[in-house]
């Protein structure tokens, strides 16, 4: 009977990996249900093993939360071609996929920033302004919206609506359609946005 070898990572990659598996395990549970135990059980590794990677507790759940915001930008950045309101659709439904597909976990982020949490605050804010910041930035296509004073403060009010929507519809969809939610995230900022033109 022969055992599979153990491969020895370097310490940048075992992180890494931890931090990946950190996401995963957070998709399907609060920040508080994912504990350093439940990971290293996981990971197959040591909790001692755990801690130096990531010191306590908190700093582990701060990595995870960082990479899991860090996933969610990158995964709902909008298509580089398209018409504007093609690239917010392309983007809003993989933002309703991701809310979808990490619900506790993302859950989890937005009650950990709203409770005062000074680390997943920041994180949270960040992420947010990622999401929105690129609703002005040229590139080769033009912009998505116009960037005035009125606009922006419009946008941040979407982001609001657009957040409590989907994690609503997440948690349950009672009978609607994902295509609607779709055309309500994606259709109400422009809609908001007329008014102030």
């Amino acid at each position: 009977m022969s055992s599979t070898p153990r491969v020895r990572m370097s310490p940048s990659s075992r992180r890494e990996q931890l931090l990946d598996l950190g996401v995963r395990l957070l998709s399907t549970r609060s920040l508080d249900e994912l504990s350093i135990e439940m990971l290293a059980e996981e990971a197959g590794i040591s909790r001692g093993l755990l801690y130096h990677y990531f010191g306590n507790k908190h700093d582990f759940h701060e990595a995870v939360v960082r990479r899991a915001a860090d996933d969610l930008i990158e995964q709902t950045a909008p298509p580089v071609s398209g018409e504007p309101q093609e690239r917010l659709l392309a983007s809003m439904a993989a933002y309703l996929d991701y809310v979808v597909a990490n619900h506790e976990g993302y859950l989890s982020l937005v009650k950990g920033a709203a409770a005062g949490n000074p680390e997943i605050r920041s994180i949270y804010d960040e992420a947010r302004s990622a999401l929105t910041e690129r609703l002005f930035n040229e590139d080769s296509e033009g912009v998505i919206l116009p960037d005035t004073p009125t606009t922006r403060l419009m946008v941040h009010a979407w982001s609001a609506f657009a957040e409590d929507v989907a994690l609503a519809w997440a948690k349950q969809p009672d009978g609607v359609a994902r295509e609607e939610v779709l055309a309500i995230l994606a259709g109400s900022l422009p809609a908001l946005v007329s008014l102030v033109e």
